[in-house]
C-alpha cells in the first residue's frame, strides 16, 4: 500500500476515527492489526516474515537481559542476527550472490543456471530488519531494558507509517511512546497534516515529475545530447531526494496524527558543505544506524588511522549493498567511502598546522 494511493487514504479514514474513539486498551491491538493489514495488502504471505522477526527478537531480548554469562549472551545475540540477517540475505541477496557466482563460474566455462530461484523481495524488509536488530543489540550492550508487553513490541516492529520506507526508529524513542498511546494534541494534528500535504507535493509533483523525464531520457540515451543527459542526471538526484524525503515526511505526518513523534530523516542534505556533513543530513536514521551498530562495532576510530579508514570503507560498502542487491550499489557505497576517507584525512591535524587541532 503506497502513501500516494487512493486506497491508503481510505485505510487512514477508517483507522484514525477508530483510534481516536476506542478506549486505550484497544488502541494498540488496532494499530497492530492496521499495520499488518497495511503490510499484507500487497502480499499477505510476507506478514509471516514480519511475525518471525517480531517473535524471535521479543523472546531473545528477554533472554539477553536476564542472562549474565558472556558466552550465552553472545549466543543469544548471534541467534537474533542469524534469524534476521538470514531472512534478509535470502530474500534480498540470494539472486545477487547467485548471479555473481554464475558470472565468475562462466569465466571458467561452467554453467550454473540450475541454481536460480524466483524470489520476490518483501517490501520494507531492510527497514524493519535493522529496526528490530537495533533492539537486541541495545539490550546486549545494556543500553536498553526489554519490554514485557508483546503487543508493544509487535507494534514497534510493524508500525505502519514507517514500516516500508523508514525512518529506522530506535526502541528507546518509539517503544515508550507506544506504551503510553494517547490522542494527538492539536499542534500534532496541524503539523501532521502539514507534513502529509508537503510530503505528497514533494513526492508526486516533484519526484514523480522528475522521474518521468529521467526514465524517458535514460531509456533512450543514444538520441540525446550531452546537455540533456547531464540534465537527466541532475533531475535523477532531485527525483531520489524528492521520493525519499517526501515519503519520510508523510510517514512523520501520519505518525503525528496518531500522537507519535518519529525522527526527522532528511535535513536539506544537498546544502551540505562537505561529504561528511551530507551523510549527517541524508537518510539520518540509516547513517546513524550504520555508525552506531556497524562502524563502532568494527572499532570505529579507536584502533589507529589505517583501521579507521578500513572501518569507514567497510561501513559504506555494506551501506551501499543495503540500498540494493547490485554491484552498482556496492560501487556507489565504495565511492562514498573513499570520499569520506579523503575528507577525514584532510581534516587530520598536521605539525605545520597547529590550528588544525581545532577542526572538527
Amino acid at each position: 500500500m503506497l502513501f500516494n494511493s487512493f486506497i491508503f487514504f481510505i485505510f487512514l479514514g477508517v483507522v484514525l476515527p477508530l483510534y481516536y474513539f476506542l478506549p486505550f486498551k484497544y488502541k494498540k491491538p488496532l494499530l497492530l492489526i492496521a499495520s499488518y493489514f497495511f503490510y499484507g495488502y500487497w502480499d499477505w504471505r510476507f506478514t509471516g516474515l514480519l511475525a518471525i522477526s517480531t517473535i524471535a527478537d521479543y523472546f531473545i531480548g528477554k533472554k539477553l537481559y536476564s542472562t549474565e554469562a558472556p558466552k550465552k549472551r553472545k549466543w543469544f545475540l548471534f541467534s537474533s542476527m542469524f534469524i534476521n540477517l538470514g531472512i534478509l540475505a535470502f530474500f534480498k541477496y540470494f539472486g545477487f550472490f547467485v548471479d555473481s557466482f554464475e558470472t565468475l563460474a562462466g569465466v571458467f566455462g561452467l554453467q550454473l543456471d540450475f541454481i536460480h530461484l524466483n524470489i520476490i523481495l518483501p517490501v520494507g524488509i531492510s527497514f524493519y530488519t535493522f529496526q528490530t536488530m537495533s533492539y537486541t543489540i541495545d539490550i546486549y550492550r545494556k543500553k536498553l531494558e526489554p519490554t514485557n508487553n508483546f503487543i508493544d513490541f509487535a507494534v514497534f516492529v510493524s508500525f505502519f507509517p514507517q514500516l516500508v520506507a523508514g525512518p529506522i526508529e530506535r526502541a528507546r524513542n518509539l517503544l515508550p511512546q507506544i506504551a503510553r498511546l494517547s490522542k494527538p494534541k492539536r499542534k500534532q494534528i496541524e503539523e501532521g497534516i502539514s507534513l502529509i500535504v508537503t510530503g505528497l507535493f514533494i513526492k508526486v509533483m516533484i519526484g514523480d515529475t522528475a522521474g518521468r523525464f529521467v526514465d524517458h531520457i535514460f531509456g533512450n540515451p543514444e538520441i540525446y545530447k550531452s546537455f540533456e543527459l547531464i540534465s537527466a542526471l541532475i533531475l535523477f538526484s532531485v527525483q531520489i531526494y524528492a521520493d525519499f524525503s517526501g515519503y519520510s515526511s508523510i510517514a512523520r505526518g501520519v505518525a503525528k496524527l496518531l500522537g507519535i513523534e518519529l525522527m526527522k530523516n532528511f535535513e536539506q542534505p544537498y546544502l551540505s558543505a562537505n561529504i561528511t556533513e551530507f551523510w549527517r543530513r541524508w537518510h539520518i536514521s540509516l547513517s546513524s544506524w550504520l555508525k552506531d551498530y556497524l562502524y563502532i562495532s568494527l572499532g570505529g576510530n579507536r584502533k589507529g588511522k589505517s583501521r579507521t579508514y578500513v572501518n569507514l570503507m567497510i561501513t559504506m560498502l555494506l551501506g551501499g549493498l543495503w540500498h540494493g542487491a547490485s554491484w552498482n550499489f556496492v560501487i556507489w557505497g565504495g565511492l562514498h567511502g573513499i570520499y569520506l576517507a579523503v575528507h577525514k584525512y584532510m581534516l587530520e591535524p598536521t605539525p605545520k598546522s597547529p590550528a588544525s587541532k581545532f577542526i572538527v
